[in-house]
């Protein structure tokens, strides 16, 4: 058998396309009164100089951090040697981390994108 050439932009694609019909994956659209803003990190020290990044780079970022989130819980409820109890005391750790995510929520125009942590499950 000969090897099979494979475009890796293709394949990443098709995994997106995938894991979106899943519900794993998306592109959750920012809130309007965001665009073209920044995001600032001043450092207390007057001397040092703050951080600038566009607020759409950093959404991206906490939109993958959910995204990978959802997979691995995902995974976990599919895992085929973790009991009961052990999926329930992993999946109490990612609920966790979407409570601690839900600051971020300003940053999503759909609420149905929304973080949503231990009062919300």
């Amino acid at each position: 058998m000969e090897g099979v050439e494979i475009d890796y932009g293709t394949l990443k694609q098709a995994l997106r396309d995938v894991l979106g019909e899943d519900g794993l994956v998306g592109d959750a659209p920012l809130g309007a009164r965001f665009h073209g803003g920044k995001l600032i990190l001043k450092p207390e020290d007057a001397s040092l100089q703050p951080k600038e990044l566009p607020i759409e780079d950093f959404f991206r970022k906490i939109v993958r951090v959910r995204d990978q989130l959802r997979i691995l819980e995902q995974k976990l409820n599919n895992h085929p040697k973790l009991d009961g109890d052990e999926k329930q005391a992993l999946q109490g750790y990612i609920t966790r981390c979407y409570g601690t995510l839900t600051t971020f929520n300003v940053l999503f125009r759909e609420k149905g994108d929304h973080f949503v942590g231990q009062r919300g499950k």
